[in-house]
């Protein structure tokens, strides 16, 4: 396998002042160097040959507490017998193949790196997916307390896996690790409930913590394509264990702002497809507020009390699970004091630390292989540390954050960064944005063309605004830094900017939206994105799809949807007051991004971004999914910012 050279430059820690610097006494190692896609597919595959060359594999029926049996595989080093290696466990929904004695996966562990560091890989179906027996419950609620010896949850399976691997798998050096992407993300944070003593260290990585915020819903808002997708397949029943998955739904376009244009209002997806086969999907169709089965189903209130050392992971591109990996941090870092708990965010999207180099997302180049970086100086030597050291303990950085704008790896001793100043960025007339609040303009000379009061657009149901200038089905990863040059040519989307910064600005952490609107309608979407804008003058970059200028590009940096009847409350829903001026605040997910000086910073609001999210009707009805096709109509919408009601957005901005 090729070995990666360190770059020339080191990467800087990126704290506010001397005296915090002096703190600080980790100093980021180099950059790794660039990597091509096909350097890159070369080391795949020189993987899978080292797999078949040094690895054991065998196959295991795993006996739960209450007789359920769960289906295991474990990859074991050949000189196991001689050296104690400790174990990794994986437990996913997703399968485990492929399954027979003389078949081996394509790679083992979370990277290249730590499967030739030699680890027991085990994987394992978790119950009633795949080749497990027993009941699938799609984000199984965890039992804070177990009446009986024979009650079970993620955790109890967790803890009788690990007892099974201990006593009967390959011998081992006792301890052990767990990690997992997405929904098995989800599973390695309700490992940690297992509170097993041999549990030593837990990455959850993009992990799944609350099914409405992540995945499926933002702030309630239905994200349409996702969920429709991914349920149409994954959701369907699985009577008897199987090898097979199921088929996935064949749209007959490539083209999905048409297909679920002319699906028509939600309730049309069973009729016309799901023919009541998915159980979940009703489950989700039932659900429409925060009632009892979403809290149920939210992860955080049981991580307490936790003995497991934690790395969390995300990518602050990542469509599918940010808001998981911030908030299972978060989580665990107050209400578990003292333990050892960190967290890494790269410019990655879903999963991309594992998968390849993590160098472009859609235009936008961050630099020589973050994903790689990440991986020879974060992950593996934090499960060597707890798993192979003789004195556990990673002298790792609470915080390591990539910096986009900059393209640079940052480390901090909290996240937010402590040192982060609370500005207000103030929505303002003709388009402005400017960190000072706005007036009446009773002192400035009026202009017929400037309303100091309001901007307004209509908004049309059926008409939505695009989320993507892309044909495609699904859920684009790259729409997280697409240009929005697109959208700000729409009438139905406000703009606002600032002038060319006179210098470099940092934002790190979440933003606070507070927008002062009215309706014609009773119901209503929100959607915020903030954007930065490149200078005219910018180069192109030859890594760029055919066609794409960088001059003037309108990167999405961050962006969030707020389902305006959930502005008081997410589990009791009320409609809006017709033309009356109503307060929606909601919290956009954290970045951390510098705008380079020259460059502005810009926001977007609009109230439809199709199919990404399902069209709010914009009259208010109980179950929003169960609105009619009379029940979308357009609507006019207004955007206060006057000093009565002054719509804004509440940034932390990092000193230079």
């Amino acid at each position: 396998m090729k070995r990666l050279l360190p770059a020339a430059f080191l990467l800087t820690l990126g704290l506010a002042s001397p005296a915090a610097r002096a703190q600080q006494a980790l100093a980021l190692p180099p950059a790794t160097q660039s990597v091509t896609d096909a350097e890159n597919m070369a080391n795949v595959l020189a993987d899978t040959l080292y797999i078949q060359q040094h690895y054991v594999k065998t196959e295991h029926q795993i006996a739960m507490r209450d007789g359920v049996k769960l289906y295991t595989i474990v990859y074991a080093p050949k000189d196991a017998d001689k050296v104690r290696y400790p174990i990794l466990l994986n437990r996913t929904p997703y399968a485990i193949g492929p399954y027979g004695p003389t078949k081996f996966k394509l790679n083992l562990g979370p990277s290249s790196k730590m499967m030739r560091e030699g680890y027991i890989f085990a994987y394992q179906d978790v119950r009633g997916r795949y080749m497990s027996e027993g009941e699938f419950l799609d984000m199984r609620p965890e039992l804070e307390k177990h009446a009986t010896k024979k009650d079970t949850d993620e955790g109890t399976d967790t803890y009788d896996t690990i007892e099974y691997l201990l006593k009967h798998g390959p011998k081992s050096n006792g301890r052990v690790g767990q990690w997992g992407i997405s929904y098995p993300g989800f599973y390695t944070s309700a490992g940690l409930l297992s509170r097993h003593p041999a549990l030593k260290a837990a990455s959850p990585q993009a992990p799944i913590a609350d099914w409405f915020w992540d995945d499926f819903h933002h702030n309630g808002a239905f994200f349409l394509p996702h969920a429709f997708n991914f349920l149409y397949s994954f959701g369907q029943a699985r009577p008897q264990p199987t090898a097979v998955g199921n088929p996935g739904i064949k749209h007959g376009t490539p083209d999905g702002y048409d297909f679920f244009l002319r699906m028509g209002p939600l309730k049309n997806a069973n009729e016309q497809y799901y023919k009541g086969k998915v159980a979940f999907w009703n489950e989700l169709m039932q659900h429409p507020d925060y009632d009892a089965f979403w809290q149920a189903r939210n992860l955080r209130p049981h991580l307490h009390d936790l003995k497991t050392a934690v790395l969390t992971v995300g990518g602050f591109n990542d469509a599918e699970d940010l808001f998981g990996a911030l908030n299972t941090y978060q989580t665990i870092e107050q209400k578990n004091p003292g333990l050892s708990n960190r967290i890494v965010m790269g410019p990655w999207v879903h999963g991309g630390w594992a998968r390849g180099t993590g160098e472009m997302v859609g235009n936008v180049n961050y630099g020589p292989s973050p994903s790689l970086w990440y991986q020879e100086n974060i992950e593996a030597p934090f499960f060597k540390s707890y798993l192979k050291d003789a004195k556990p303990g990673a002298s790792l950085p609470e915080a390591t954050m990539f910096e986009g704008g900059t393209n640079r790896w940052r480390a901090f001793d909290a996240w937010p960064p402590k040192q982060a100043q609370t500005k207000t960025l103030y929505f303002r007339q003709a388009g402005g944005l400017s960190f000072s609040a706005p007036t009446d303009g009773s002192n400035e000379r009026r202009r017929p063309d400037v309303n100091f009061e309001f901007d307004q657009f209509v908004s049309d149901p059926a008409h939505p605004v695009p989320f993507t200038e892309a044909t495609n089905v699904g859920m684009t990863r790259e729409y997280m830094t697409d240009d929005q040059r697109f959208a700000s040519r729409r009438p139905d989307v406000l703009t606002y900017q600032t002038a060319p910064l006179e210098e470099d600005m940092t934002l790190a952490g979440p933003m606070q939206a507070l927008l002062q609107v009215a309706t014609t309608g009773t119901d209503a979407d929100w959607v915020v994105k903030i954007i930065d804008v490149y200078p005219d003058d910018t180069p192109d970059n030859p890594r760029t799809a055919p066609g794409v200028h960088l001059g003037g590009y309108q990167q999405m940096v961050r962006s969030e949807v707020m389902r305006g009847r959930f502005r008081d409350s997410f589990s009791q829903p009320k409609p809006f007051a017709a033309n009356e001026v109503t307060a929606v605040p909601f919290t956009v997910q954290d970045l951390l991004h510098t705008f380079r000086k020259g460059h502005r910073l810009m926001v977007q609001v609009q109230s439809t971004w199709f199919p990404l999210v399902d069209r709010n009707p914009q009259t208010y009805v109980p179950n929003i999914y169960e609105a009619s096709e009379t029940d979308f109509k357009a609507q006019t919408h207004k955007l206060y910012h006057n000093p009565s009601h002054a719509s804004q957005l509440v940034v932390k901005v990092l000193p230079q």
